[in-house]
């Protein structure tokens, strides 16, 4: 059902429209393997910087954009910069070409946003953070220890049968990890989604200014 592009998605969203979309998807699978092939080499993932002013209501604005035409995001946060009067938006979405293009221009087009940019590969730092609540016997901590280390992990919380563990880094760093612990009992997983900066001097608020 992920597959569909997010405009056929958002026509779908009570259970019984969404059992047929995705019997649908079956038979589009089954039949038309190409088309399928086709759009998902033409997704592609890009990170946007958004520098937005730090007032009351702007994060339900520009969520509301993505919302009323159906944009996917992977993730959004949000907090205030090194200058109280604006904050800085890191947001994670896919599509084509054409559809993260017409992100970026409706973006702009919003009263509250000052600049909009790409974080792009290479060009910039993006980190993410990730506490895991594992459910682990006594004998077992040293192991859970062992894999937070590898990965430079703190473990922030024990408790008579789990461990709380802490981690930052890029997203194949904080999966490659996760699935490390498919042999233990995951309780609680949370992830922060992706923050980041254009890495040299370049500032987004003297590009404003």
């Amino acid at each position: 059902f992920e597959l569909l592009p997010s405009h056929i998605v958002r026509q779908y969203n009570n259970h019984f429209y969404h059992s047929i979309a995705k019997r649908l998807v079956s038979f589009f699978l089954l039949n038309h393997p190409r088309i399928i092939t086709s759009y998902m080499l033409k997704t592609k993932k890009k990170v946007l910087s958004i520098l937005v002013d730090n007032t009351s209501g702007v994060l339900s604005r520009i969520s509301g954009l993505f919302s009323r035409r159906g944009y996917n995001i992977d993730s959004l946060t949000v907090g205030e910069t090194e200058n109280a009067e604006y904050s800085r938006m890191t947001v994670v979405v896919r599509g084509d070409d054409h559809i993260l293009d017409q992100i970026e221009k409706q973006l702009a087009k919003l009263e509250d946003v000052r600049c909009v940019k790409e974080l792009k590969s290479g060009h910039s730092v993006c980190r993410e953070l990730v506490l895991i609540t594992v459910g682990v016997e006594a004998s077992n901590r040293p192991e859970i220890i062992a894999i937070a280390d590898t990965f430079r992990g703190k473990i922030v919380d024990v408790g008579v049968d789990t461990m709380m563990i802490e981690l930052t880094g890029n997203q194949t760093k904080l999966n490659a990890f996760i699935k490390l612990l498919d042999g233990y009992e995951i309780k609680e997983l949370v992830r922060t989604g992706i923050a980041g900066l254009s890495r040299g001097a370049e500032v987004m608020l003297d590009d404003f200014d």
